[in-house]
C-alpha cells in the first residue's frame, strides 16, 4: 500500500529538524547542568513574538540544591510589566548525558540530553494569557560558554507553529574571596 503524497512530505520535513545535541560532543567547557545550576544563579531575559518583536522582557533569581538525586531549582521570575513569577523544577539525571524534569506549570515530565557544552531541553509548558491556560511546545537549547555564563535560546510553538523565540543570558555570581 502506497502511502499518501502529504505523509512522505511530512516525512521529508521531519529529516530536517535541525541539530542533534551530539553535534556539540566535542565542545568544551562541559555542561553539567546538576553543577552548572547548583547555588544561585543570575538570569536577563526577552521574549520576542514571530515577528521578532520584544513582548517582555524580565530578569530570573535561582537557586539549586541538591536533595538526594535531584536537583530542585527554584526559579523566581520578575517581568518588564511588573508581573512576578515562580517556578519549582525537579530534575533528575538518569544517565548517558540524559535528563528528566517536573515542574508544576509543565504538563508532563521535561526531557533533556546534554554533550559537550550543550543542553537541549523539550518540554510542554501550561501558559496562562488573559485568563486561559495554553499548553504550548519549548525546544530550549543551553550553552555554556565558560564556567560562569550560560547562552539559552528557546523556541515556543504549538501544533508545530512557531509562536515566538525566549532568550536568555545565565550568570554564577562571582566566587566570594
Amino acid at each position: 500500500m502506497r502511502a499518501p503524497a502529504w505523509l512522505a512530505a511530512l516525512a521529508a520535513l521531519a529529516g530536517c529538524a535541525g541539530p542533534a545535541v551530539g553535534d556539540y560532543a566535542a565542545d568544551r567547557p562541559l555542561l553539567d547542568p546538576g553543577r552548572f545550576f547548583l547555588g544561585k544563579t543570575e538570569a536577563w531575559g526577552m521574549f520576542q513574538d514571530r515577528q521578532g518583536r520584544v513582548a517582555k522582557r524580565f530578569t530570573v533569581d535561582m537557586d539549586g540544591e541538591r536533595r538526594g538525586e535531584e536537583l530542585v531549582l527554584t526559579e523566581r521570575f520578575h517581568y518588564s510589566d511588573g508581573s512576578r513569577q515562580q517556578r519549582v523544577w525537579r530534575l533528575k539525571p538518569i544517565g548517558g548525558g540524559r535528563w528528566r524534569g517536573l515542574a508544576d506549570d509543565v504538563a508532563g515530565e521535561a526531557v533533556g540530553e546534554t554533550a559537550g557544552n550543550a543542553l537541549r531541553w523539550r518540554y510542554t509548558l501550561k501558559l496562562p494569557v488573559d485568563g486561559k491556560t495554553y499548553q504550548v511546545q519549548f525546544d530550549d537549547w543551553m550553552f555554556l560558554q565558560d564556567e560562569r555564563s550560560l547562552l539559552n535560546r528557546a523556541q515556543m510553538s504549538k501544533f508545530g507553529f512557531r509562536l515566538g523565540e525566549v532568550t536568555l543570558f545565565f550568570r554564577k555570581p562571582e566566587p566570594r574571596p
